[in-house]
């Protein structure tokens, strides 16, 4: 017999099948982390060969199909990136469809036995929708110091010119879907205000004409003021550039999980200014500058651009972002999650488990 690690994982996901989404990338990097266990876990994506094997399921996107395949031979995780609340301000549906939408993702949560939430401020609304508290699990993202990191002046230099910004020009980045929920008109506001400053947004319309407030934003994106740059969807290989050649990431969105983005900039130790929600509270604690509206915002981007000491505070505390959500404290959680879920459910009545060794 085989030497096979102990817990086959089977990871179900269409996450990276729409382009620009911060699930596809967190999607990437989970995997990639959980892969590197190979010691305990052996991981197969989708329907990859060997699939039959496993004995967790993990759901990071709520298809039907995914759904249908958790069922009592499985310990079936499901991974929550949004509740359904959350949703408002980034689709346009008809009522009646979106309300049955709602409905589905809240069945598929109370389906799974276990649910693992990237920010802890969502476990009081899952266990209000019916989910066990004690089966929800915090583990937050991760971003890998190998594809976001900063890099060389003359390389920051020579990107400025490929995206034709000046290189003594603070540029203030804005991530994420063209969409209401992300703030973009808040941030448009800005850019009006501070026209000495350039403003560069990376992303673009993921849901095409769905995307809750297209009609508006669309016309902004095709013309916008003369200090903003519309990137469009950018691939995830081009984003270290991109947070490179800026100063610093706003993110005003008007509700949120954990982005990547915030992530991403910290590993290039870009100061962070985002709206402030008390969902950021836990996760970020006093790391970044924030502002609840237009001229708060303004404010703090003027402040970071003209004030160095100030730039530098915010600057360094990005670092510590970048150290505390680190590959080897997520990589611990994972591994000891997995072990401890196996033995939680394994000799559990309702389940019948087939641990399966492979012959060589």
């Amino acid at each position: 017999m085989s030497n096979k690690p102990l817990l086959p994982i089977r990871m179900l996901s269409a996450a990276t099948s729409v382009s620009g989404q911060g699930v596809g990338s967190a999607y990437m990097e989970q995997v990639s982390l959980v892969k590197e266990q190979s010691d305990l876990f052996s991981v197969y994506e989708n329907r990859q060969k060997g699939y039959r094997s496993s004995i967790i399921n993990h759901v990071h996107t709520v298809n039907p199909t995914y759904r249908m395949a958790m069922n009592k031979h499985h310990i079936n995780v499901i991974y929550v990136h949004f509740i359904p609340s959350t949703l408002d301000g980034s689709i346009r549906l008809p009522k009646p469809i979106f309300a049955i939408f709602k409905k589905y993702v809240i069945s598929t949560y109370r389906k799974a036995d276990e649910i693992v939430v990237v920010n802890p401020s969502f476990i009081p609304p899952l266990v209000e929708l019916g989910m066990k508290k004690e089966n929800i699990t915090y583990i937050p993202n991760y971003v890998s110091k190998d594809d976001f990191h900063p890099l060389p002046n003359e390389e920051v230099l020579s990107i400025r010119k490929e995206l034709g910004i000046a290189p003594d020009a603070f540029v203030v980045l804005g991530c994420g879907q063209v969409q209401t929920r992300k703030g973009v008109l808040d941030y448009i506001e800005c850019a009006k205000a501070n026209p000495d400053l350039t403003f560069v947004w990376a992303g673009g319309f993921s849901f095409g004409g769905i995307t809750d407030g297209y009609d508006v934003l669309k016309p902004i994106v095709e013309n916008p003021p003369a200090n903003v740059k519309f990137l469009g969807i950018v691939p995830r290989d081009k984003m270290n550039a991109i947070f490179n050649a800026s100063d610093m990431l706003f993110m005003p969105s008007l509700s949120e999980l954990f982005p990547m983005s915030i992530l991403e900039a910290a590993n290039s130790f870009k100061p962070i200014l985002l709206r402030d929600l008390v969902l950021y509270r836990d996760i970020l604690w006093d790391t970044y500058a924030r502002a609840s509206d237009v001229p708060g915002f303004n404010a703090e981007i003027r402040k970071l651009a003209l004030d160095k000491d100030y730039y530098a505070k915010y600057s360094s505390l990005s670092r510590y972002i970048s150290e505390f959500y680190s590959k080897e404290h997520v990589g611990s959680m994972w591994r000891d999650y997995y072990v401890r879920i196996f033995e939680k459910w394994k000799d559990n009545p309702k389940k019948k488990l087939r641990l399966r060794k492979e012959k060589k």
